[in-house]
């Protein structure tokens, strides 16, 4: 069933992103329905890090936001000059959990930054709140309160 939510969801990213628009409806629908994105940074050598993991994500547009601790490893890649990144979108469960199968899911390089420009953050976090009301209720505060005292980072992975 389409919903209008997901209809001007898509919409949206596909006005916002011709490139992906043409090339890949089944990303797209999966920004749209998944409740993860499977992330790992890209080395300095191309290869993918051992670092992964499946983690909770807003889109607006095209851009997927990620709030996490400003220790974690995601957070320490950025800071590190490992920029690129590659993201799979949809739910399989635990990365660890599944073999690898994540990445027959829809797949798009990132160029990752740390988002700090409030009004960003506010945007990507009333998407979330959208995205997981019910979770949102214990997680909202804990990373409107990370975000401000530090201790949390918000993510940015633009399509490359």
């Amino acid at each position: 069933m389409i919903t209008r939510r997901t209809l001007l969801g898509t919409a949206a990213i596909a006005a916002l992103s011709p490139k992906l628009a043409r090339g890949d409806e089944a990303l797209l629908a999966a920004m749209e329905a998944s409740e993860v994105i499977y992330v790992t940074p890209i080395r300095s050598n191309g290869a993918e890090s051992r670092c992964q993991a499946e983690v909770w994500f807003a889109n607006v547009g095209t851009t997927m936001y990620v709030v996490s601790a400003a220790d974690a490893w995601r957070s320490q890649a950025i800071r590190q000059g490992l920029t690129n990144s590659r993201i799979w979108v949809g739910d399989l469960g635990v990365w660890g959990d599944i073999n690898g199968r994540y990445k027959s899911l829809p797949m798009v390089n990132a160029v990752a930054s740390i988002e700090t420009d409030p009004i960003a953050q506010a945007r990507a976090l009333d998407a979330m709140g959208d995205k997981y009301p019910l979770a949102w209720v214990l997680w909202g505060p804990r990373f409107r309160k990370g975000l401000s005292d530090g201790s949390r980072v918000m993510l940015r992975y633009r399509p490359a």
